[in-house]
């Protein structure tokens, strides 16, 4: 239970005191502990990806786990499965259901981050994925859905694809930690998904990302080094290059023909 990574009291604190925190999603154990060596604040994993090993990999970051919206549903399915992860070391939570299911885990003492802006598992009811709140009329209604977090107990929120300045201005009005991705650099943490920053997502890259490596033209090179590997493998079975000598076990030949010999002696016997 004992651990030296940063509690939700510390991350409050270094909002209060202005400092930039960074957040990936990551998805892999290579991921996290990349992530962790290079001293990221918070990570942000899905609950399917979530074990012990994944924690041990995450070292000190702070850990956001995400209950996925849709495989729960019911406010005892997302109390259950946050408690499941808080035992293996997740730090908040992250929750896309109604604000009765969030005030729920709320006033179980579960840090719940919600969502607001851009939420993609919601779009439908903003127009799809694109800006919200480029109106003053569309920016009042995520200051209310802030507020409405606010009042139910939400730890954070993930505010996603809003103008900069309603950004900053929701960041800087609320207590609430604001995980910004495409908000503007006024959020309290700057937050990637980590196939965008290194450049391997199979989707469109969104405008807000920035790319530092491109690991899809590694990838594709080591997936068509494993084909030819596997070819080769194929051919050296059927060419017989393959076991060779120096992959099998040997016997001495004496203890070999006596093998033999007393095989030979049990075919009377079958």
């Amino acid at each position: 239970m004992y651990h030296n990574r940063p509690t939700v009291q510390d991350i409050r604190n270094k909002k209060r005191n202005g400092e930039k925190m960074t957040m990936l999603y990551v998805s892999t154990l290579e991921e996290a502990a990349a992530a962790a060596a290079a001293e990221i604040d918070i990570l942000s994993i899905e609950s399917r990806f979530f074990t012990p090993e994944m924690r041990e990999a995450a070292g000190d970051c702070f850990v956001q786990i995400g209950l996925i919206y849709g495989d729960l549903v019911t406010s005892e399915e997302y109390i259950r499965d946050a408690f499941k992860y808080s035992k293996m070391g997740g730090d908040c939570f992250y929750c896309a259901a109604s604000l009765s299911i969030q005030k729920e885990l709320a006033e179980n003492s579960v840090p719940v981050v919600g969502h607001v802006g851009l939420v993609p598992s919601q779009c439908t009811w903003t127009g799809g994925f694109k800006a919200v709140g480029k109106t003053a009329v569309s920016a009042i209604e995520l200051l209310k859905k802030v507020k409405k977090l606010e009042e139910i107990g939400c730890f954070g929120a993930e505010l996603e694809v809003v103008p900069e300045k309603i950004g900053t201005y929701l960041s800087a009005n609320s207590d609430l930690l604001m995980f910004g991705m495409g908000a503007g650099s006024g959020a309290d943490a700057q937050y990637l998904f980590t196939e965008d920053l290194l450049g391997y997502g199979i989707n469109h890259t969104p405008r807000h990302a920035k790319t530092y490596r491109n690991f899809s033209i590694e990838f594709e090179r080591l997936q068509n080094e494993r084909v030819k590997a596997f070819s080769e493998f194929k051919h050296d079975v059927l060419t017989g290059a393959y076991p060779a000598k120096e992959h099998n076990v040997s016997i001495l030949e004496h203890e070999y023909l006596e093998f033999v010999r007393q095989a030979e002696n049990l075919k009377g016997y079958s």
